[in-house]
């Protein structure tokens, strides 16, 4: 197999080619930006969706799932909000033969596909909090370049949504929200932005919008999922209301809470290498990957050696795959440094003499690994190398950003800028023009390897009022 593109002078090259080399998403289907997930692809969501549903459900979220039309007057019922996505919705007119009396929209997102539902759910304060969350497929028209995982036209998309009391009830499920996607990215080894989105790059719809956001190299930034606060934007409209305790009525506020794919996508971008992907334990399609190496006298003593150690493997709960494959070691070493695996346990004449198997994790730290402690000794060095992956991506994450004082620092900057922003749209746009890019918006929380009190505003040169802002650009 050819070498990749450098990741470092060739960013998306080198990403467009792990992502296939490595069997995660297969894009010859017939309708562009609407990919296949072949089977390692398949294995690495069904592992993160799985952790999102742990970290979510341990909130008291539940499991819905809704159909994937919306009626187009439930669609248009929030203006605001098909303002937003009207240039992006697959419409569907015909059934059959016949022309539809309702035309539909294919999901988008699905505010306007629950909460018709949601307004015959909730009738009383006792049926609040309202918490439930589906992973399902949305559909988006997008009309730029697409690129598996991070711009593509059917999503694979994680959504809860919330109906509380009050907006105070409403902001601390906002916090939950937050405290859930700190668990998720801890598993995922990604440091992130939480970041409060200006008014103009909001949500439509949202009260206000808070974005997660990944830095992936030079001053680029992808956003991978976000948190929204509503209000009573959209429970106006759809009549979500209920008899309060005092036999009074009252119109619930919402919350939101979206992931995509994209997450998939940024952990490929940060965690991978010159050699491939490079998965953490939890969502790495296989955990471990067992390669025996056979000689002619102990061949089948370390076939068997082998499917034991396999055997036992999975039986502690691991993901672990045997390749018995006719391939040379070698090979075999190539093809699942590609794909990711955090851990090879290779066995040969030598290891099965002495009783024990050669640890290589996906980092190129090398031990070994007593079989009669097999399943605590691989289980600490999985741990070891999440530790260090985490390790390496905070170093890198630290790294991304650096403060600018000037507008004329933002041109052809190759970091996230850390600028002062007094708050207003005007200034907004112009660091936006300055750096060709984004106004992120305003951290939740201090400003990563930035301390003290920020500047005057980088645009207007105020300085009451100023925050630190993120200014980059996004993918």
């Amino acid at each position: 197999m050819a070498d990749l593109p450098d990741k470092r002078t060739a960013p998306i090259d080198w990403y467009l080619a792990v992502v296939e080399a490595a069997d995660l998403s297969d894009k010859r289907y017939g309708i562009k930006g609407m990919n296949v997930w072949p089977r390692y692809g398949f294995r690495a969501r069904r592992n993160l969706d799985r952790i999102l549903v742990r970290e979510i459900e341990a909130t008291g979220s539940e499991a819905v799932e809704f159909p994937a039309l919306i009626p187009a007057n439930e669609f248009a019922k929030e203006k605001e909000h098909i303002k937003g996505f009207d240039a992006q919705v697959y419409w569907v007119t015909r059934g059959g033969l016949s022309e539809l009396d309702v035309p539909l929209v294919l999901r988008p997102t699905s505010e306007t596909a629950m909460y018709p539902i949601f307004a015959l759910w909730v009738r009383s304060h006792q049926d609040l909090p309202l918490n439930v969350y589906q992973i399902v497929n949305t559909f988006r028209y997008e009309t730029k370049t697409t690129r598996p995982f991070l711009r593509v036209r059917e999503i694979h998309f994680f959504e809860e949504h919330t109906c509380q009391l009050d907006e105070d009830r409403a902001t601390d499920r906002v916090r939950s929200n937050l405290d859930a996607f700190a668990r998720m990215a801890g598993a995922f080894c990604l440091p992130y932005l939480a970041v409060r989105r200006p008014d103009w790059d909001k949500f439509a719809g949202a009260h206000y919008t808070i974005a997660l956001d990944i830095p992936i190299g030079g001053a680029r930034t992808l956003q991978i999922g976000s948190v929204h606060h509503y209000r009573e934007n959209f429970s106006v409209p759809y009549r979500i209301s209920y008899e309060t305790a005092t036999g009074g009525r009252a119109n619930v506020h919402q919350t939101t809470f979206g992931l995509s794919e994209r997450l998939l996508g940024a952990i490929v971008a940060v965690h991978g290498d010159e050699r491939g992907a490079v998965f953490p334990s939890e969502i790495a399609p296989y955990e471990v990957v067992i390669v025996p190496i056979p000689t002619a006298t102990a061949r089948a003593a370390i076939e068997a050696a082998t499917r034991e150690l396999a055997d036992r493997l999975a039986r502690a709960g691991l993901r672990v795959f045997l390749d018995r494959g006719e391939e040379r070691p070698g090979a075999k070493y190539f093809r699942w440094e590609l794909r990711g695996v955090p851990l090879r346990l290779e066995v040969g004449g030598r290891e099965l003499e002495g009783r024990r198997a050669s640890a290589v994790d996906r980092l190129g730290t090398r031990s070994t690994v007593a079989l009669e402690n097999l399943e605590t000794e691989v289980a600490e060095r999985l741990r070891a190398f999440d530790r260090e992956l985490m390790r390496r991506a905070q170093v890198a994450f630290r790294e991304s950003f650096s403060v600018a004082t000037d507008l004329s620092q933002l041109n052809g900057s190759t970091r996230v800028r850390v600028v002062g922003w007094c708050g207003s749209e005007a200034c907004g746009h112009e660091i936006e023009k300055a750096i060709d890019g984004a106004l992120l918006g305003v951290p939740e929380g201090t400003p990563p390897a930035v301390e003290g009190p920020p500047g005057p505003c980088i645009a207007c040169r105020r300085s009451d009022g100023v925050r630190w802002a993120f200014a980059a650009q996004p993918i």
